[in-house]
């Protein structure tokens, strides 16, 4: 089964994400179902504890706005680890559309990213796609990499307050 560092900690993931051209019937077990699949069916699919939807890095979140509000489960994908969109994607479906359920990885990134992944909202990463050499097991060297930096300057998903108004309080 594919392990998820969620919580700073390396837990089961049961969560199956679906083919981006997926068209079938959905699986029993809980699912990300693609963006297209989701616009497509999202009458027939309003179960937010077992559907959740994944953008790929082309798409725009504001194609699922309106529905944001009956999801748990968002996934973003990263289709190289050189592709940063996923971060905007994060940033804005944080923010601008105030999801506040689980926001998931997924797609090629690299463990050097997950402090940034967590600075732009995420808070989920799916542990097969990690670029690694090392066993899954390792909870605490995924720790330091989302401890990286001790102090942030900039306000942020999960800082929501800039050092300087911070260090007022």
């Amino acid at each position: 089964m594919p392990k998820l560092l969620k919580d700073k900690g390396i837990v089961d993931n049961s969560w199956q994400v679906l083919e981006k051209d997926f068209t079938g019937t959905l699986p029993d077990a809980p699912c990300f179902v693609p963006l297209d699949y989701w616009l497509a069916n999202k009458d027939k699919l309003q179960n937010p504890k077992t559907v959740g939807v994944w953008l790929d890095s082309e798409q725009e979140p504001e194609e699922i706005a309106g529905d944001i509000k009956n999801l748990e489960h968002l996934a973003v994908n990263f289709p190289t680890f050189t592709d940063g969109r996923g971060f905007s994607i994060a940033r804005l479906i944080r923010h601008r559309y105030q999801f506040a359920g689980e926001l998931r990885a997924i797609g090629q990134i690299a463990p050097d990213q997950l402090f940034y992944l967590t600075r732009c909202g995420f808070d989920a990463f799916c542990l097969d796609a990690l670029a690694l050499d090392q066993e899954v097991d390792e909870a605490h060297r995924f720790e330091d990499y989302l401890s990286s930096f001790s102090v942030t300057y900039q306000a942020s998903a999960n800082e929501q307050q800039p050092l300087f108004r911070r260090r007022q309080a």
